[in-house]
């Protein structure tokens, strides 16, 4: 059987088989707190400088009035949701979410955004369902480009609803340590990846699977068309990473890059160091960095809950 007839396969069983999600009770927590991560602790909304906050209030006040003023359009819910949750107030945004789609069920940005901020509160079954019916409704269908809440600083979006969709699907099946399905999610999330930044960052997830499968002649090819001159407008860390795998650069190259002030880009940067120290065969030294990570606060960064899911599997 080829490659592309069990990716198809795979297709199939992890969108068709699933009926549409229903709506889930988010669990009461103590102290306005969002979220239990995975080894069990309570956390509350990162902080933010009071410049960053303010506009990210004006922003969210603005949507709010767009939302008053025409309640049922799908875009005042979006944006919304997608307001709430910049403000790290997630718990509401899945409100905003779900009501929408009470209005709205047959649209796949609300799962596409529902599915994204499940992961973020550490609900990988829910997403898994958001995201496999948000792919089921987009099948066959053109693609879209999805605009920023967040612009970079060229103001281009980089990612599309599909590739969106795919992207968070395969993130959350690698949480789960589902890697045979993460890898499936990432091959269609490439394949829909339109724009350079989209790629490396497909590319730098879909890597690590396969390394974490075992499947290194697969992961290599994913390496070969990544080169270090590609035009990357946000995803820097992703491509830098890629670029370390394929020997161009070292993780002392990149330890410098996350002595910056940015604990994203470490959360992000050195979840990849990490991994990589443990796939091959330094289990010690990804534990550290792991450890290192969860000694932040960005805990919905991706390297975060990545980190924080290879914690909680060596403590079952």
């Amino acid at each position: 059987m080829t490659r592309r007839v069990i990716v198809m396969l795979s297709l199939v069983t992890l969108t068709w088989a699933c009926g549409e999600p229903g709506a889930r009770e988010l669990p009461v927590l103590p102290g306005g707190a969002e979220a239990v991560t995975l080894l069990g602790d309570t956390v509350s909304p990162p902080a933010l400088t009071l410049e960053v906050r303010q506009e990210r209030e004006a922003r969210l006040a603005q949507a709010r009035r767009a939302w008053e003023a025409a309640p049922e359009n799908a875009d005042s819910i979006i944006w919304l949701g997608r307001r709430l949750a910049y403000l790290g107030r997630y718990r509401e945004a899945i409100e905003v979410y779900t009501a929408g789609l009470s209005q709205h069920p047959g649209d796949a940005r609300l799962y596409r955004h529902r599915g994204h901020r499940y992961i973020t509160l550490r609900d990988f079954d829910a997403a898994i369902e958001d995201l496999a019916y948000a792919a089921r409704l987009v099948a066959g269908q053109a693609d879209e480009v999805e605009p920023d809440g967040l612009p970079n600083e060229r103001g281009i979006p980089t990612s599309t609803l599909q590739s969106n969709i795919w992207y968070h699907l395969g993130l959350a099946h690698y949480l789960k340590g589902d890697f045979e399905r993460a890898a499936t999610s990432y091959r269609m999330c490439l394949g829909v990846s339109a724009t350079e930044d989209m790629v490396v960052a497909t590319s730098h997830w879909l890597y690590m699977t396969l390394r974490r499968l075992d499947r290194e002649e697969e992961a290599e090819a994913v390496l070969q068309p990544i080169h270090a001159d590609m035009d990357i407008i946000e995803n820097d860390g992703y491509h830098r990473l890629l670029l370390m795998y394929k020997g161009e650069l070292t993780p002392e190259d990149l330890r410098q890059d996350t002595g910056s002030d940015d604990p994203l880009a470490d959360a992000t940067m050195g979840y990849g160091v990490g991994n990589w120290h443990l796939y091959n065969g330094r289990p010690g030294e990804a534990e550290a960095v792991f450890r290192r990570i969860l000694a932040g606060d960005q805990w919905a960064a991706f390297g975060y809950l990545a980190a924080e899911a290879e914690l909680a599997r060596a403590t079952q």
